[in-house]
């Protein structure tokens, strides 16, 4: 669907009605102005209908109506297209969903298209529209608003899963049992997914900042310094629990390993101690004629006390050496 349009001059927004054909007529006739289309998850027909008016590309547009693209950066013309990756936090299952905006940027314009429930653009529209010296720099204050936004959400959802990679860590050398093998895979797998979304944008936020991509200028660069340097810190975040969870993954396989010997230990020494009061019932009750002690009055509880007192010296040389 068409989430909002709208066109912008000297940093105000201006009252024209919600369609893309007003947009695009509205900046035509002003050089000074720019238009911003918002849309989720578009028909064919819907974004046909705005490719047309402002002229994208057709690779771009196939790329953007597919919501699986890598993070990148790419060049039409005068215009740039920048694919982001959003995340979200889940509660339930510590899942990670994604989802994907494309960004259109022209001259004058700015075209977006969303996939996925997270990062909605609702909010970083109307907190730019708040701040009139920052739209004045045009489609590049749109886009910092953009990757500031999802980068902002980055950094949540980190803080999100480094909760759980605590709790996976208090699991394993916790002094009770535990099973958290499935656990740590499944939060290594969401790992796994931020680190594709967050790793690629170091390089183009990078590029942003030093107004090394055409349309950002050298005034609006400044503003990427800092989804850079956040992208940095939330890449670095995200690295250190890949290698947390790694580290707790060798942890819990070692502890379950001690745990196998310890109980291996435990039942050896069980059995060591059932073998001979085994062995000693054994050989008394071959039944052959001929035996010593066999027609002792007192042989049975002699034998019985030879049992306990072998069983009894084995528990507690086994006891010492922290097999039981």
């Amino acid at each position: 669907m068409i989430v909002d349009c709208g066109v912008y001059a000297d940093g105000v927004r201006r009252d024209l009605a919600k369609e893309p054909e007003i947009v695009a007529e509205a900046i035509d006739g002003d050089d000074g102005c720019f238009g911003w289309i918002g849309l989720y998850e578009p028909s064919e027909a819907e974004m046909t209908r705005v490719q047309h008016l402002f002229g994208l590309h057709d690779l771009a547009v196939e790329d953007a109506m597919k919501a699986h693209q890598r993070p990148k950066v790419e060049q039409y013309g005068d215009s740039i297209v920048v694919v982001l990756r959003t995340l979200w936090y889940a509660e339930t299952g510590d899942a990670v969903e994604t989802g994907q905006v494309s960004v259109f940027v022209g001259r004058r314009y700015v075209v977006t298209v969303r996939h996925g429930e997270g990062a909605p653009l609702t909010t970083a529209r109307a907190e730019l529209e708040e701040r009139a010296s920052v739209l004045g720099h045009g489609p590049a204050a749109v886009l910092w608003a953009i990757c500031d936004s999802i980068v902002d959400g980055y950094e949540e959802v980190a803080s999100a899963v480094e909760v759980d990679v605590d709790e996976i860590e208090s699991s394993v050398f916790s002094p009770e049992r535990t099973s958290d093998a499935e656990r740590i895979y499944t939060l290594k797998r969401e790992v796994l997914e931020m680190l594709r979304a967050i790793g690629p944008l170091r390089e183009p936020m990078k590029s942003f900042a030093h107004a090394a991509v055409p349309l950002i200028s050298r005034e609006a660069a400044p503003f990427f310094r800092d989804v850079a340097d956040h992208v940095v810190r939330v890449a670095d975040q995200t690295e250190a629990l890949d290698t947390l969870l790694s580290s707790a993954l060798n942890a819990h396989l070692a502890r379950v390993s001690v745990q196998q010997n310890d109980d291996m230990r435990r039942i050896s020494a069980w059995v060591a101690i059932a073998a001979a009061p085994t062995a000693i019932a054994g050989i008394y009750g071959m039944n052959f004629r001929h035996m010593p002690e066999l027609t002792w009055h007192y042989g049975y509880y002699g034998v019985l006390v030879l049992m306990v007192l072998i069983c009894t010296t084995m528990y507690a040389a086994f006891r010492r050496a922290g097999w039981l």
